[in-house]
């Protein structure tokens, strides 16, 4: 399983449930509203003023290492 800047927020929080942790200590605390799920992680970065490519990295190492 690999996150891309693509992937919906609903499929990463799919993927694992898990990554809900990692988003919200990040700073996005909407991963529960229906409305993030069809959201990309780029879409949501945007959005909250986050760095894409720092989060896609921790949520990939999450994944690698689970």
């Amino acid at each position: 399983m690999q996150v891309t800047k693509d992937t919906l927020i609903g499929e990463i929080l799919q993927m694992d449930m898990g990554t809900a942790q990692i988003l919200t200590a990040a700073g996005m605390h909407c991963v529960g509203c229906p409305a993030s799920a069809r959201e990309s992680l780029a879409q949501a970065c945007v959005v909250h003023g986050m760095d894409c490519d720092k989060l896609l990295v921790s949520l990939n190492e999450y994944l690698a290492n689970k």
